[in-house]
């Protein structure tokens, strides 16, 4: 089984028992251990911050572009997601498909809020409509946007002019996934790959995208994306 390795700054907190309150009642007869009436611990204490901040949904798309997500809180959410997946699964190539799925859906959502983005920005919103423009955009703008950087390189194959690839060298949804020996050929980058291709697809250039391990000597991560473009490019 898949699984992330631990983080230290990952740790469980209990929730208190209620029972250690039940008992302290205001209502004993004896008046000399009595105690006093006190508001009940369900009911809602106001902030002074919670009235003057805005709900999530009220919050400026082009404000929060630069906000980050906790690199911890990511690798468990996605940890998750792929023992989740593993359990329902019956192979590595059925892990990898549902991954891709579950990535596609994220990136539909990516190229929609980029392009939400780039409307409200104070220039026009430019739609790419070459082939390499748009791989320099899924290379640089997409990766940025989802892992805070570009990828590292992208490359096209000398033998089928209608593939490229998208080449990161240590990916952050890899960092913290232990993927035993009988599963080596699994690649988690699969989840990278179905959001590459939902964002080509909104481009008009549909592509089927695939995650391929293929480390050195320098990087044990390493991961190419393997973009084929359909047979009318």
């Amino acid at each position: 089984m898949a699984y992330a390795q631990p983080h230290p700054r990952l740790s469980v907190v209990s929730n208190s028992s209620q029972s250690s309150v039940d008992h302290l009642s205001p209502t004993t007869t004896s008046t000399r251990f009595s105690l006093p009436s006190a508001p009940s611990i369900h009911a809602a204490v106001p902030s002074k911050t919670a009235t003057n901040r805005p709900s999530i949904y009220d919050r400026n798309l082009n404000k929060t572009r630069g906000a980050e997500v906790s690199a911890a809180s990511f690798a468990f959410l996605f940890s998750e997601i792929v023992q989740y997946t593993q359990k329902r699964v019956s192979g590595i190539n059925d892990l990898e498909r549902q991954l891709n799925t579950l990535g596609y859906r994220v990136g539909t959502r990516v190229l929609e809020l980029m392009m939400w983005r780039a409307e409200g920005s104070s220039k026009a919103p430019k739609r790419e409509i070459k082939l390499l423009s748009v791989l320099m955009m899924v290379h640089t703008q997409v990766w940025k946007a989802v892992f805070g950087k570009p990828a590292d390189a992208i490359e096209r194959s000398v033998e089928n002019p209608d593939e490229y690839m998208i080449i990161d060298n240590n990916p952050p949804i890899e960092r913290h996934i232990s993927v035993p020996r009988d599963m080596s050929q699994l690649s988690c980058s699969s989840f990278t790959a179905g959001i590459v291709e939902a964002v080509l697809d909104g481009l008009s250039f549909p592509a089927r995208v695939t995650a391929h391990n293929t480390p050195n000597s320098q990087y044990s991560n390493r991961t190419t994306i393997l973009i084929k473009l359909e047979n009318q490019f």
